[in-house]
């Protein structure tokens, strides 16, 4: 973790287990994050209060609930309306990102995403937020 990013605590929310499992490894182990990763939009509202993230990573395409929905019901709790999201989505074109864009995310990561820059990617993403940690 680097001290001038301010950024510790991540909510991670993938349904896929082997894509989890790579980004969990590439936060905590590399980027020294504080992670909790849920596989569901659902699992992610019972467990945000546990963890007060700073940030939220969200996979685009999840049964029941997507990441825009999830990140929409998220933004209702008291006290989330303003934290910064990230899309992770293989959906990538222009408008695509754009769309994300306008729904409130602060940023967008393709998949596949590389381990090894992810966290780079994502502090990069928090601090042109102007997220205060």
């Amino acid at each position: 973790m680097t001290p001038d990013s301010g950024l510790n605590r991540i909510l991670m929310v993938e349904d896929e287990p082997d894509i989890r499992a790579v980004a969990e490894l590439a936060l905590e182990a590399i980027g020294g994050f504080q992670l909790t990763a849920c596989e569901s939009g659902q699992q992610a509202l019972e467990q945000i209060g546990e963890c007060q993230p700073q940030l939220i990573l969200l996979d685009v395409m999840m049964p029941v609930m997507d990441g825009p929905a999830t990140l929409e019901a998220i933004r209702r709790l008291p006290g989330y309306a303003e934290i910064p999201a990230v899309f992770m989505t293989a959906k990538v074109q222009s408008d695509e990102v754009q769309g994300y864009l306008t729904q409130g995310a602060a940023g967008v990561i393709p998949k596949p995403f590389d381990p090894l820059t992810l966290a780079d990617e994502i502090r990069e993403i928090w601090n042109q937020a102007g997220a205060i940690g």
